[in-house]
């Protein structure tokens, strides 16, 4: 089902981060703010390609969120700070109440999702190919897609509770749109977000459990494609432009790389505490932290972050495909990564669950692990148990959440959700 409402308050949020009224006086000492653009001075239409830029930055920016929530919430990092409602990703226990999961996780994503949704409710030209129409359909296919991988249920437009079902199916019909119209654009940038597209319908299929049309479209991604968000190392606006998982390594000191990615991997790279060639002197917000081993996939504001790549469709196809399959990838990525060759058993489950273990380590810190592991609960090995110890004191132990719940921003102001 295609989705095509929002909630209110998201959508006039999205408008006004791209579009703030000025309220200057009329007076000799009025000053203009150079940050603020006047409303009245934009048309919808004939701005469309900068609002559905913005859009495209928006998913970004809500990206870096969801990959660094979603690493402590599957074990990929350890929360080395104090702030209680982050650890309570760490612990898979978040209350609908915590404020981090509503201003960090919810509304980023929300926000993502509408900026894009505004663009295809304008009239552009032709329609059948506007470039502008393929941006918006591929990030909002992708916000679906995350919203269906992360969260329980998902909520637009102030409209009633949706299934993971009805988000991935919102979101393959989105990714759809965007192949046919980018396709028939042919335009460079076009086409390469109709290859984007495909990776995350194949993706939205599989998670959907679509395995033959989530082969087919991973089939069609060209060989060696990659599309990257790329970031800026701006002081001026570290939050929406420069790479998250950094900011919050350097800036922060939240980010540690759990026990279990501290391997010997060409794929895995992370510095430990000390000084010299592979350590470091920074230190973690929360001193009860342990070692603070800081990630080096991101060792910079401006290092980009994957999205979408014929790699992770050879994943798609390989889990899709058969167990011969799936060892044929096993070994092209243990090799990849400097590892020996897999000499594990070969029944279905312990070949799906060494693919998971390859895929780990090639999307470490991509947002892939949290539907890896909803999807295949028994195969992704390595999240935080429920009912183990928090890796530090003063903490309840691990909750049993499989996914995030709604935030009380959104049950407590949508009249479409039954209250109490």
């Amino acid at each position: 089902m295609r989705f095509t409402r929002f909630s209110r308050a998201t959508a006039r949020l999205a408008g006004t981060a791209a579009l703030l009224a000025s309220t200057a006086c009329s007076d000799f000492l009025t000053v203009k703010n150079p940050s603020v653009i006047d409303a009245g001075s934009v048309n919808p239409v004939d701005d469309a390609v900068t609002l559905a830029l913005s859009g495209q930055q928006s998913y970004s920016s809500a990206l870096g969120w969801l990959i660094m929530y979603g690493s402590w919430f599957t074990g990929e990092a350890l929360v080395s700070e104090t702030f209680p409602t982050r650890n309570e990703f760490g612990r898979r226990d978040v209350l609908a109440a915590n404020g981090s999961h509503s201003g960090d996780v919810w509304f980023p994503l929300s926000q993502a999702a509408a900026g894009n949704h505004l663009i295809l409710g304008l009239e552009l030209p032709t329609p059948e190919s506007n470039i502008s129409y393929v941006r918006a359909h591929t990030w909002l296919g992708y916000a679906f897609t995350m919203m269906a991988e992360q969260f329980c249920q998902g909520v637009v437009y102030g409209g009633p509770l949706l299934s993971t079902n009805d988000m991935l199916d919102s979101a393959i019909a989105n990714f759809g749109a965007a192949i046919t119209k980018g396709t028939a654009n042919g335009s460079t940038a076009a086409v390469q977000l109709a290859n984007v597209a495909r990776v995350g319908r194949a993706r939205a299929n599989l998670q959907r459990g679509n395995k033959s049309a989530a082969a087919t479209d991973a089939a069609s991604v060209p060989a060696g494609f990659v599309f990257s968000f790329t970031h800026l190392d701006d002081p001026t606006n570290r939050t929406r432009l420069s790479n998250r998982m950094w900011q919050f390594t350097f800036d922060r000191g939240s980010i540690s790389v759990a026990p279990a990615f501290r391997i010997t991997d060409n794929r895995i790279a992370y510095k430990m505490p000390g000084t010299g060639a592979n350590q470091h002197a920074l230190v973690a917000q929360d001193p009860n932290s342990g070692p603070f081993v800081i990630q080096q996939k991101y060792p910079s504001y401006a290092s980009s972050v994957r999205v979408a790549s014929k790699l992770e469709a050879d994943y798609i196809a390989a889990e899709a495909g058969t167990t011969a399959n799936q060892l044929t990838l096993i070994a092209a990525r243990r090799a990849a990564g400097g590892q020996a060759a897999y000499a594990g058993a070969t029944d279905a489950a312990s070949v799906l669950t060494e693919l998971m273990t390859q895929k780990s380590l090639d999307f470490y810190l991509e947002g892939q692990r949290f539907g890896d592991w909803r999807r295949n609960p028994t195969s992704v090995t390595n999240v935080p148990v429920a009912g183990a110890t928090y890796f530090k004191p003063g903490f309840p132990a691990i909750g049993t959440q499989t996914c995030y719940p709604l935030p009380l921003s959104e049950t407590d102001n949508n009249p479409n959700i039954p209250k109490g």
